[in-house]
C-alpha cells in the first residue's frame, strides 16, 4: 500500500457525525456568542436587547443542560473534502455512513433531537422519524484525510433563501439589500447573511452556503480594512444590511447581522448568478478531521466565553402579566404592540399540519376534537421530553405559514390570541382586526429557556402529527412581546422603520460632524 495513504473506518465516520450533531445541537460556535455578546452590549432599542439576551440566556443554559439551542433542530447538510489518498474501510457507501451517524444522533435516548424530514415533498409528506436523510456534498481533493464540515440548518431561514440571475454590470450589493429587506424576520436575526456569485445556479447556491460556515471575523476584517473585492462587499453589506434596522426578531434595532459572507467562482461572460441565504441565530456548525486514527475528539468550547445575563437583566419586571385561564376579549383588546407580557395557564399548540387538518375538519363540516373557544394558540413542534422535562425545547415556528388558515380559524373557532414568530402578512393582519384577536410572538433561537416556563404539557388531539401534534400546555411567566395588536399596529412594521430613521439620523449626524 502507498505511504500515502490512510485507511478511514466507516464507523468512525458515522460516530464522528452522529457526536458533531449532538455538539451543535447545544452548543453555540463562541465566535458566534463573542459577536452577540457585543451587539448586546451596544443594543440601544430595549426589544431588541430583550431579544438578544433571551438568545443568549437560551445558550448558555442549553450548553450547560446540554438539549438543543433551538427546538428546529434542522436540516443536515455536510459538506466532505474526501483526500484521493484516503481509503474508506467500509461496504456501506460514504452517503449510508453518513445518514447512518445523523439517525443515532437525532434518536439518541439521552438528547433526542427532533426529527423535521419528510420523505416525499410532493404529496404524503410522512416524516422520517429519525431526520435522514442529510444533503451531502463531497469534493475530491488531495491528501490523505477527511475533512467534513457538519451543519444543521433551520426550516426558518432556509425558506429565506434566493437566486438571481443579475446583468453583469448590475450592482450585487443593490440586490442583496433591496432582497433582505424583503425577507422579515422569520429567518430569526441576528445572523449572518452569506452570498454566492458567480459559477451557475447550483453553484452559487453552493458557494453560498458553505461560506456561511466559515469563522465570523466582521470586526477584524474591518479594523484591517479590505484586500480585496470581496472583502470590500463584505464591508459594505454589513453595514448597509444593519442600516435596515431590522434587529433582532425583526423588531427594529442596531444589529440584524453579526457577518455577511461572501464566495465567488468563474462565471460565464453573459451571467451574473447571486445567491443569499440567511443563518439564522442558532448557527449551528462544525469542522473535524478524521485522519485514521479514530473518530474525531470534539472538546466542549470554553464557556467561560459565554456572558452570565440574569433573568432579571431582560426587562421583565414591571411587565404585563395574563392570567391566560381567566381571558376575556376586553383584556386582549387592550394589549399594545410593543410591550412585553408573561403569559400563566393553560394554551393549545398548533402549526402547519395541525392547522390544515382542523380547516379540513371544518370545511366538511364536522367537528374539531378540541375546543378553541377563548384559547390562546401556541405555533410550536417541540423536541421531546427526556428525563424530568414537562417538555423539550418548545421555541416558536414562522407564523406566516400559519396566515392562510388564519381567517377560518378565527372566524369559526373564537381562538382569543395567537403565538408565533416573526411577521405576519397583510391578509392576517386584517383577520386580527376583523375578529380583535391578537397576535404575540415569542424569541426564535430561545427555545430551551423557553421550555422553562411550561409546567405540565399533555396531548390533545392529532397524535400521528407527531411533533406537529395538537398539546395543551401550562405555562407560567412564559416572556412573549406584543406584534401585533386589535387595530392592527405592527412591531414588525413600526420597530424597524424607527430604528432605520434613528441609525440615518446618527450617520448624517456622523458625517457633518455633530
Amino acid at each position: 500500500m502507498n505511504k500515502k495513504t490512510r485507511t478511514i473506518a466507516g464507523k468512525d465516520i458515522t460516530k464522528s457525525v452522529a457526536d458533531a450533531l449532538q455538539y451543535i445541537s447545544y452548543y453555540h460556535p463562541p465566535d458566534y456568542i463573542r459577536y452577540l455578546s457585543q451587539a448586546y452590549a451596544r443594543e440601544q432599542s430595549p426589544s431588541a436587547k430583550n431579544a438578544i439576551g433571551q438568545i443568549l440566556v437560551n445558550s448558555r443554559m442549553a450548553a450547560f443542560g446540554r438539549r438543543p439551542i433551538c427546538q428546529d433542530t434542522g436540516l443536515v447538510v455536510v459538506f466532505a473534502k474526501v483526500g484521493m489518498d484516503a481509503r474508506i474501510k467500509s461496504t456501506a457507501s460514504f452517503a449510508d455512513l453518513v445518514n447512518e451517524g445523523v439517525r443515532r444522533a437525532y434518536l439518541d435516548p439521552d438528547n433526542p433531537l427532533r426529527a423535521s424530514i419528510v420523505a416525499d415533498p410532493l404529496a404524503g409528506r410522512v416524516n422520517t422519524r429519525d431526520n435522514t436523510p442529510a444533503v451531502i456534498h463531497v469534493d475530491l481533493v488531495p491528501g490523505n484525510q477527511i475533512e467534513i464540515t457538519i451543519a444543521a440548518k433551520g426550516g426558518g431561514s432556509e425558506n429565506k433563501a434566493r437566486f438571481t440571475t443579475l446583468n453583469p454590470s448590475a450592482s450585487v450589493a443593490d440586490w442583496v439589500v433591496d432582497t433582505v429587506s424583503t425577507l422579515g424576520s422569520g429567518w430569526c436575526p441576528p445572523g449572518l447573511i452569506s452570498v454566492g456569485i458567480g459559477g451557475s445556479a447550483e453553484k452559487a447556491m453552493l458557494l453560498a452556503k458553505e461560506a456561511m460556515n466559515e469563522p465570523i471575523d466582521m470586526s477584524e476584517l474591518i479594523a484591517r480594512g479590505p484586500s480585496s473585492a470581496e472583502e470590500a462587499l463584505r464591508i459594505e453589506l454589513h453595514e448597509r444590511i444593519n442600516a435596515l434596522g431590522i434587529g433582532a426578531q425583526g423588531l427594529g434595532g442596531l444589529t440584524t447581522v453579526v457577518d455577511v459572507k461572501v464566495a465567488t467562482y468563474p462565471t460565464h461572460a453573459a451571467s451574473k448568478p447571486v445567491a443569499l441565504i440567511p443563518q439564522c441565530a442558532a448557527n449551528r456548525h462544525l469542522k473535524f478531521t478524521l485522519d485514521g486514527t479514530g473518530p474525531a475528539q470534539l472538546q466542549p468550547p470554553d464557556l467561560s466565553e459565554w456572558p452570565e445575563i440574569g433573568i432579571g437583566e431582560l426587562n421583565l419586571a414591571g411587565v404585563r402579566r395574563v392570567n391566560l385561564d381567566s381571558l376575556t376579549k376586553e383584556e386582549t383588546a387592550a394589549w399594545r404592540y410593543g410591550e412585553t407580557i408573561l403569559l400563566s395557564g393553560k394554551m393549545l399548540t398548533g402549526r402547519d399540519a395541525a392547522h390544515k387538518r382542523m380547516v379540513d375538519l371544518i370545511d366538511a363540516g364536522k367537528p374539531l376534537p378540541v375546543d378553541l373557544r377563548g384559547r390562546v394558540i401556541y405555533y410550536v413542534g417541540p423536541v421531546r421530553a427526556v428525563r424530568d422535562e414537562v417538555v423539550g425545547p418548545a421555541g416558536p415556528t414562522t407564523s406566516n405559514r400559519m396566515d392562510g388558515f388564519t381567517e377560518k380559524i378565527l372566524a369559526e373557532t373564537g381562538v382569543f390570541a395567537m403565538v408565533g414568530k416573526a411577521e405576519r402578512g397583510p391578509a392576517a393582519i386584517e383577520s386580527i382586526v376583523r375578529h380583535k384577536t391578537p397576535y404575540l410572538i415569542a424569541v426564535g433561537g430561545a427555545a430551551y429557556l423557553i421550555s422553562k416556563s411550561i409546567k405540565a404539557a399533555r396531548l390533545v388531539a392529532f397524535e400521528d402529527l407527531g411533533m406537529e401534534a395538537i398539546y395543551e400546555f401550562e405555562v407560567q411567566d412564559m416572556p412573549v412581546i406584543m406584534a401585533v395588536d386589535v387595530e392592527g399596529n405592527s412591531i414588525h412594521n413600526s420597530g424597524p422603520l424607527e430604528w432605520r430613521k434613528r441609525m440615518a439620523a446618527d450617520s448624517i449626524a456622523r458625517n457633518i460632524g455633530v
